[in-house]
């Protein structure tokens, strides 16, 4: 989707900032307390590791450097690029792990309905579905969403301890906190790379560029990762890799 033009750079990395912040803030056991309240357990469907639930599965950092170790062509840019410059070059947050064009849209390393990695899963697979969105509420009052698709997978645990979630609070926290840094970083980069070579976000050329995108033609994408922007070409495996 292409990005707000209205909204300066400055002032969006400053709303995730402060988005940060509130997340720091919110208190450990209060979400403990929730994860708790649901007593959920995974039942290894493996439903959330499709399209049908998730449209992408996201790669912090880390999990880029992991994947890369067990598989070169697991991982492609995010979907939707937030910005394109005027010369056609797309510009992405980070990498997602690639999804097979089966009947469900299934993450690469899921056969027969079961992860191939299950040990060494990635950040988001290991919290999922307890996440950390903000929610509209009271005028100047921040509420956070903690469970994602509720009574739509997994079952109820009346035997879950709390010591388990407080576990699984802390690492939600770890999580959203890298998340968000890493869309902070993204755009702290874009904005002095930008300004640096005289580059702007030209919303004609994203929306002509995107299609191509869209439509599988090979497209030159900058992935923000590791602090860098490093040149992506749809239909290749990563020049590093």
């Amino acid at each position: 989707m292409d990005p707000s033009p209205d909204v300066p750079l400055p002032f969006r990395i400053v709303a995730l900032m402060q988005e940060r912040n509130r997340l720091l803030a919110y208190p450990l056991e209060q979400m403990a307390s929730d994860i708790w309240s649901t007593r959920f357990r995974c039942t290894a469907c493996g439903a959330c590791c499709t399209r049908e639930v998730n449209s992408h599965i996201f790669l912090l950092d880390h999990d880029v450097s992991v994947v890369r170790t067990l598989d070169p062509h697991a991982y492609e840019p995010a979907p939707d690029p937030e910005f394109c410059d005027q010369n056609g070059m797309l510009y992405v947050s980070g990498y997602a792990l690639r999804m097979k064009n089966d009947t469900h849209g299934s993450c690469w390393f899921l056969e027969n309905g079961k992860c191939r990695i299950y040990d060494q899963r990635f950040s988001v697979c290991h919290i999922y579905p307890h996440m950390l969105r903000r929610s509209a509420g009271t005028p100047g009052h921040v509420t956070w969403r903690q469970f994602a698709r509720k009574n739509e997978h997994g079952r109820c645990d009346p035997a879950l301890p709390f010591e388990e979630c407080l576990v699984l609070a802390r690492e939600v926290k770890e999580y959203e906190n890298a998340f968000l840094t890493q869309q902070i970083s993204f755009l702290e980069t874009i904005y002095e790379y930008f300004t640096l070579n005289n580059l702007r976000h030209d919303p004609e050329v994203y929306k002509q560029t995107a299609q191509r995108y869209l439509y599988g033609e090979p497209v030159d994408i900058s992935v923000f990762h590791a602090g860098e922007l490093e040149l992506f070409t749809r239909g290749t495996v990563p020049k590093d890799s």
